[in-house]
């Protein structure tokens, strides 16, 4: 009872002291949360299981953005600007320790800075390739040539008075 009449004198007196001694032990769990995406499969049952009906399995993961993807690929083995020119990266740098990473704390490995842009040129290179590779299926896309409109002259047509026949069928390239 005692508790119960202090801390409602501490929400009278201190409203904002309060919310945050309140708060602190509800968010001292709290996690960041992003997008996620969730996929249902039917899957074979095990053989010592009783029911030989298909088991219903979802997984969830995270989900990574195009731009998150090439920032993190871009930073791979060097550290932004900001972040490396600190008295750690500069010794680091001097010794040949690549330090990479979006905060530039992770060791990724001996080598100069010259060397480290090409590895990040490299990984950014790969992820190209790759994205490029899932946005465009195995058939290559082709289309037919697009007229050019300088096959006719303008005033030909108006001198007629009817709109001219522009429409021909489609010739199709030889791939």
């Amino acid at each position: 009872m005692a508790q119960a009449l202090r801390l409602l004198i501490l929400l009278i007196a201190a409203p904002s002291l309060a919310g945050s001694l309140l708060a602190g032990p509800l968010l001292a769990g709290a996690a960041l949360a992003g997008p996620v995406v969730c996929t249902t499969t039917l899957e074979a049952p095990q053989a010592r299981q009783a029911s030989l009906r298909p088991v219903e399995i979802t997984r969830c993961g995270a989900v990574q953005t195009t731009p998150q993807l090439v920032e993190q690929r871009f930073y791979s083995y060097t550290a932004p600007f900001a972040r490396g020119v600190d008295i750690t990266h500069q010794i680091t740098d001097l010794l040949g320790i690549s330090m990479g990473g979006g905060d530039g704390t992770k060791v990724m490995g001996f080598g100069f800075p010259d060397q480290t842009i090409v590895w990040d040129g490299t990984a950014l290179d790969n992820t190209y390739q790759v994205l490029l590779e899932k946005q465009g299926g195995l058939i290559p896309w082709r289309t037919g040539d697009v007229g050019n409109g300088f096959s006719s002259s303008l005033g030909s047509a108006a001198s007629s008075g009817a709109p001219a026949a522009s429409f021909r069928a489609p010739v199709r390239g030889l791939w």
